[in-house]
C-alpha cells in the first residue's frame, strides 16, 4: 500500500482565508490545552494522559460556553492533532526528540486533512473546515 501527500497552492476568497484561519486558530488551540494537560498531569501527578484521554477531554472542551466556537470547526483536523502530539510525546519518551513545544500564532499554522475530510473533483478541492464543505 502506497500512501501519498498531496500539497495545494490555492487563492481563496476572503470567505474563505476566514474560515481557514478560524480552523487554523483551532487546531493550535486544541493542540495547546492538550499539551498543557499532558503536562500537568505528569509534573502534578506523574501520569501519562493517552490520545484517548485527550480525545475525551477534546469533547469536553466543546461543550464549555467559552470554547463552544470548536462545534463550527471540522473535528477531522483537530483530532489530526491530537495524534500528532501524541506522536511527539512517543518520540519523546522513546529518546528520538525533545519535549513536545506550544503552537505558536506568527508560523501560520497548519491543518492535516484526511481522506474523509477533502475531495478532488473536476479540478477543484473540497475541504470540510466547518459545517460545510468549501470549494477551492
Amino acid at each position: 500500500m502506497v500512501e501519498k501527500a498531496y500539497k495545494f497552492r490555492f487563492y481563496p476568497t476572503l470567505e474563505q482565508e476566514s474560515l481557514l484561519r478560524r480552523a487554523l486558530g483551532c487546531v493550535r488551540l486544541i493542540y495547546n490545552k492538550a499539551l498543557a494537560a499532558r503536562t500537568t498531569a505528569w509534573y502534578e501527578n506523574k501520569e501519562r494522559v493517552s490520545y484517548k484521554q485527550t480525545s475525551a477531554m477534546l469533547t469536553s472542551w466543546k461543550k464549555q460556553e467559552d470554547l463552544d466556537f470548536l462545534t463550527e470547526v471540522s473535528s477531522v483536523p483537530l483530532q489530526q492533532s491530537l495524534r500528532h502530539l501524541q506522536t511527539a510525546f512517543t518520540n519523546f519518551f522513546s529518546g528520538q526528540a525533545k519535549y513536545p513545544n506550544f503552537k505558536k500564532k506568527r508560523n501560520g499554522g497548519s491543518a492535516d486533512f484526511v481522506n474523509s475530510a477533502f475531495k478532488w473533483k473536476d479540478g477543484q478541492v473540497y475541504l470540510a473546515i466547518g459545517f460545510r464543505t468549501t470549494t477551492y
